[in-house]
């Protein structure tokens, strides 16, 4: 039976990732705003963009030294405010250099927050004795969400940018501040590893050996996540700009590209467990990679708000399992040292994010907006071809994401 402490700590963590989710989130329904203020072309647009996703690449590796120094509760709460800051900052860019500066520099805040809060919360998980990691990430789409609609609500409002920031990052600095009264204080116990992607329990013994082929399944498992990267950037970064701009739906509307794929997501990890005991990794995975690109191909063929809107939610409704799936099958490919095949995963998923915007800029600015977003029905082909290297029926999907 779990103890007070134990309970409160859950929450404490849950607010953790609901936090993580909403901060960006926030800014997303800015984007069409920030783009014509500063200017930029759909290249320069994508490179400040992809700007995150390079500070997360860079920062990422030291973050088990920073959580083993200052302890993985203390390390989540200072990257989220460190995180409000930076994006604080961006509102008062001027140009797209220190623009992308602030998201470098935000970026590499929240990926120590995302380690940082995973390590918590399976920390907390191991208390509990049972899965619950998987609830937390369904909180971060929620959090998500709800940035979403209060960045699309600001646009409606007309709030300035740096009051919908300033305000918006002391809120939620302020509850990361109060969850830490009830995290486990401490540091981390010796029994687990600390990787890019989070932590796992160290296991004893060598790892089985596998043959040659492991490192083509090792290269169709980061497809998986590339994939699933691609898409979930498409509704971040271009959603709205496509809806407002190509579609010319209003800027408080067209934040619903980006809200109706992370709400989609979080329904297909909701029920993703359960899927996946019934049907196996691999036609669950194969399936979300036909919703995807028949749900955005559609989408794409027939431009309209709302069926925009509905193909976002489709790929985000078809990615949902992609990453707890490919991460959960590294971990267990044979021929590798424990954390070895995860950390690969996890760390090349990110040049997802790194690589998306600037070639869905390029492709847009060499033809148009609409042709850019093909990468998101093509992502899907990709996920539906390599889903096959995942478990079948038989085996039980692995619930730390």
């Amino acid at each position: 039976m779990t103890s007070r402490v134990d309970r409160r700590a859950r929450i404490a963590v849950a607010a953790m990732f609901l936090t993580n989710g909403a901060l960006f989130a926030n800014l997303l329904p800015r984007y069409p705003g920030l783009k014509a203020e500063l200017a930029l072309s759909n290249v320069e647009f994508g490179l400040v963009v992809a700007a995150y996703p390079s500070g997360a690449l860079l920062a990422g590796l030291a973050a088990a030294a920073l959580i083993r120094r200052f302890w993985s509760s203390r390390l989540a709460v200072a990257g989220t405010a460190i995180t409000s800051v930076a994006l604080f900052a961006a509102s008062f860019a001027p140009n797209g250099l220190l623009l992308a500066a602030a998201f470098a520099f935000g970026g590499a805040a929240d990926a120590l927050t995302d380690v940082a809060q995973n390590s918590h919360g399976l920390r907390v998980q191991r208390r509990f004795g049972r899965s619950i990691i998987n609830g937390f990430h369904a909180i971060w789409s929620i959090g998500a969400v709800l940035g979403g609609l209060m960045g699309a609500a600001a646009v409606a409002l007309q709030v300035p940018l740096p009051l919908h920031l300033g305000v918006s990052g002391a809120l939620f600095t302020l509850v990361a501040v109060l969850a830490y009264r009830w995290m486990i204080p401490g540091p981390e116990h010796d029994d687990v590893e600390v990787t890019t992607a989070g932590i796992r329990v160290v296991k004893a013994g060598a790892s089985a050996r596998g043959g040659s082929a492991k490192y083509l399944v090792l290269l169709a498992l980061v497809l998986l996540t590339v994939a699933g990267s691609v898409v979930e950037d498409s509704g971040s970064t271009w959603a709205a700009l496509y809806l407002s701009g190509s579609l010319e739906a209003p800027q408080a509307l067209a934040a619903f590209g980006f809200i109706a794929l992370v709400g989609a997501q979080f329904v297909g990890r909701m029920l993703g467990d359960r899927l996946v005991d019934r049907f196996g990794e691999r036609r669950v995975a194969q399936a979300g990679g036909l919703v995807t690109a028949l749900g955005m191909g559609v989408a794409l063929l027939f431009p309209s708000v709302g069926g925009t809107i509905a193909g976002f939610a489709a790929a985000g409704l078809g990615i949902a399992t992609l990453v707890p799936a490919a991460l959960h099958a590294a971990d267990e490919l044979p021929g590798f040292k424990p954390g070895t095949a995860i950390t690969l995963v996890s760390w090349l998923m990110r040049l997802g994010f790194l690589a998306a915007p600037p070639l869905v800029g390029l492709l847009a600015d060499a033809t148009s907006l609409r042709v850019g977003l093909i990468v998101v029905p093509i992502a899907g082909i990709v996920a539906f071809l390599c889903a096959g290297v995942l478990a079948g029926r038989t085996r039980r999907s692995d619930p730390t994401s």
